[in-house]
Formats: structure tokens, sequence, C-alpha cells
């Protein structure tokens, strides 16, 4: 099968930990992926299997830390 495109729009936590292998894994497919995260958030790093998009947020990472 040949690759799509797949758009995620992950939030900080366990599940997007969990969803980053499932990404590895299509990408070798040839999936072109793209992630859209806020800019300060804890877990969602740039990687070189997707494209990370990233919009601002009113909220420092100290901020977000401790509501955590």
């Amino acid at each position: 099968a040949t690759g799509g495109k797949l758009l995620v729009v992950p939030m900080d936590g366990s599940h997007w930990l969990s969803m980053r292998s499932v990404l590895a894994a299509l990408s070798q497919k040839q999936h072109e992926i793209i992630i859209v995260a806020p800019e300060v958030n804890l877990n969602v790093k740039a990687a070189e299997y997707y494209t990370l998009k990233t919009y601002p947020v009113p909220l420092t990472k100290e901020e977000l830390g401790a509501t955590m």
C-alpha cells in the first residue's frame, strides 16, 4: 500500500508516549505525518519521522509544569 497523509493533534501525557511508536511504524510505510501541538508542552518534541508544527499559547513551561 502507498503511504498517505496523517494529521495528529496530541495531548501531553501517556497517550502521546504510546502513540510515538505507532507513528514511527507508519512513517516507515511512507506515510507523511504532521503533528500539531502547542509550543509549550511537556512531551511533544521534534523527531525525524514527522513534521512538528506548533502554535503559540499564553502559558510558560513553568506554569504548565505546575498545573500537571
